[in-house]
């Protein structure tokens, strides 16, 4: 009661329309000099000054821009105490095994023939033979696509280019991991002067044999050591289903394909030539 009675008291004392007092219940600031100085920290991306284009010099036609060289604040930067002194990185190659990557490198562009290095061999005089006979830009085919020859053919190069393309996309696929792969051709018949169905090429029309455009291939000889022949594997369970597959894949680079199925002639040996039909390739 006694509070409420001072309270109206100062209500009634103050004049009517006079400012009242402002009060805060906030402290005051200290006074400047009492306050020491904040140190001011930089951060590291703003104490960097980046460089900006100036004129170099002045060339009629011509303004050069050059970078103005600028002090960059320098900063410490914290690291890990896990993380590794230095970088991992592969050792250097031996030299001597350089050498050898190099001088292999060398020999399969020497050993290349027909502008192919997927095709080993060498080059051999132009063969001229009796009848029509002979083959123009003969070479002597050591191995296609990493494959060896039993025999080496001598062909031209449209029948070795053949040949490589017959290796690469339908024997290898066809034969796979079978005996670990394909190690060599069995090459029977190559280049040779005679007639279609054997003999004298004068009595009957000149094979493709006699014109280096012709190869037979009587089997595949596997890394194992084993071996797929058309004679004994053709249509004889997985071997004979893979022969029918490398068959089916010559059907396209070359323009003749013959098998068991064509003679008797063909048991035992695929004929590939690259003689072309206006009819298309000839498979059978």
């Amino acid at each position: 009661m006694r509070g409420a009675v001072l309270i109206l008291g100062l209500l009634l004392a103050t004049p009517v329309g006079a400012e009242a007092p402002t009060a805060s219940l906030r402290p005051l600031a200290r006074p400047q000099a009492d306050v020491p100085a904040a140190p001011v920290v930089m951060a590291p991306s703003a104490a960097l000054t980046f460089p900006r284009p100036v004129l170099r010099r002045a060339v009629p036609g011509r303004v050069s821009l050059a970078p103005q060289a600028a002090p960059v604040a320098a900063f410490r930067v914290a690291t890990s105490p896990f993380a590794p002194r230095m970088t991992d990185r592969p050792y250097l190659r031996p030299a001597a095994l350089t050498q050898r990557v190099t001088e292999q490198a060398a020999a399969v562009v020497r050993g290349q023939v027909c502008g192919d290095p997927a095709i080993q061999g060498e080059v051999i005089a132009d063969i001229a033979g009796p009848g029509g006979c002979g083959v123009l830009g003969a070479v002597r085919v050591k191995s296609v696509a990493g494959v060896s020859l039993s025999t080496e053919p001598t062909i031209d190069c449209n029948t070795a280019k053949a040949l490589r393309r017959w290796v690469s996309d339908g024997i290898i696929p066809a034969v796979g991991n079978t005996g670990g792969g394909v190690a060599a051709l069995q090459v029977v018949g190559h280049y040779t002067c005679r007639s279609r169905v054997g003999g004298s090429a004068t009595n009957n029309k000149l094979s493709e044999h006699g014109r280096g455009r012709a190869v037979d291939i009587g089997g595949i000889q596997l890394k194992d050591g084993r071996a797929l022949t058309v004679l004994t594997d053709w249509g004889s369970g997985t071997a004979g289903q893979q022969l029918k597959a490398m068959w089916k894949a010559a059907c396209g680079p070359f323009g003749t394909v013959l098998g068991p199925a064509a003679n008797a002639a063909h048991r035992d040996h695929f004929h590939v030539d690259t003689a072309r039909y206006r009819s298309g390739t000839y498979c059978r």
